[in-house]
């Protein structure tokens, strides 16, 4: 899902089908709310939003529900470093950019950055990569 829109669960369910997986109400609460945010949500962010409308989720049902959803194509896992795992739901080829001033996750289009000789890089194969910049918002005088 990257064009983000309003899905009703009929939509998210058929979705969820699409991409092979069952559907379930745990699973349909997690979908609800990754698939229509603008954020890239941490695991602990869904567990916090998915609660509020399906108090009983367990922690471990949305880490599974979220590793499911990225194992069949539906998310993307993107790890900023060791310790910071987020979800997004544009699966295209894409960068990001991180605002230091609040936060926030900001998709780039993979055309707008240009990165030479990656694949000539010393002792490696890469398979894929991306560009995260952080930076601030231009203040205007």
């Amino acid at each position: 899902m990257n064009n983000r829109q309003v899905l009703n669960t009929e939509s998210i369910v058929e979705c969820l089908r699409e991409h092979g997986i069952q559907p379930s109400a745990q699973r349909v609460a997690v979908a609800d709310f990754v698939l229509q945010t603008e954020e890239h949500p941490s695991a602990e962010r869904v567990l916090s939003e998915v609660q509020q409308s399906f108090p009983m989720i367990s922690r471990a049902t949305v880490y599974n529900t979220l590793h499911l959803f990225v194992e069949r194509g539906l998310l993307r896992e993107v790890k900023l470093s060791t310790s910071s795992i987020v979800y997004d739901a544009n699966t295209d080829r894409h960068h990001h950019l991180i605002d230091e001033a609040t936060g926030e996750i900001h998709d780039i289009p993979w055309e707008t950055v240009t990165v030479d000789r990656v694949h000539e890089i010393e002792g490696f194969e890469v398979h894929e990569y991306q560009v995260v910049f952080k930076g601030r918002r231009e203040t205007t005088h």
